[in-house]
């Protein structure tokens, strides 16, 4: 499979919103969003953003977005499809995932995947790589590792 890299400047906390609401707007049931990047890179932020798009859309109201750091896991069943937000810095083997529900999670949700390093390598198919690095105190750059079927998908981001 080949793989494309875009890279893309993130100038604020409206413009990562806007960013999350872009990938919200088009995700469907069975994707799955890696987000990696060290801590304070604003994996959790796109994600309450992301969480937060379709939450407006579909309830007219934003809701409470928790990190899953000390759950591992938050499942967002009032969505459609659910969301199921992983956090997963504090596993000790890629096999905790899995006891969390990640197999049936990536069939039928959207899945957000923070620290999927921890996986090691044991990656769910057909996902989207997001790499999220400090640029300086606000702003981010962010790199997308695209697919063939993520790059037609979101063509229009670029």
């Amino acid at each position: 499979m080949s793989f494309t890299r875009f890279g893309k400047h993130i100038a604020s906390e409206a413009e990562m919103a806007e960013f999350a609401a872009q990938l919200a707007a088009i995700a469907k049931a069975g994707d799955v969003l890696l987000l990696d990047g060290d801590l304070g890179a604003g994996k959790s932020f796109f994600s309450r953003c992301f969480i937060n798009h379709l939450a407006k859309q579909q309830l007219g109201k934003t809701i409470e977005v928790p990190s899953p750091t000390f759950t591992l896991v938050q499942t967002y069943d009032q969505l459609k499809p659910q969301i199921w937000h992983f956090d997963l810095y504090r596993l000790s083997s890629p096999d905790e995932a899995y006891e969390l529900g990640l197999d049936d999670a990536v069939k039928t949700a959207i899945c957000l995947i923070e620290w999927p390093s921890r996986l090691e390598g044991d990656l769910p198919e057909n996902c989207l790589n997001i790499f999220f690095k400090h640029d300086d105190l606000q702003s981010r750059n962010v790199e997308l590792l695209l697919n063939t079927h993520w790059a037609e998908r979101l063509k229009h981001l670029f």
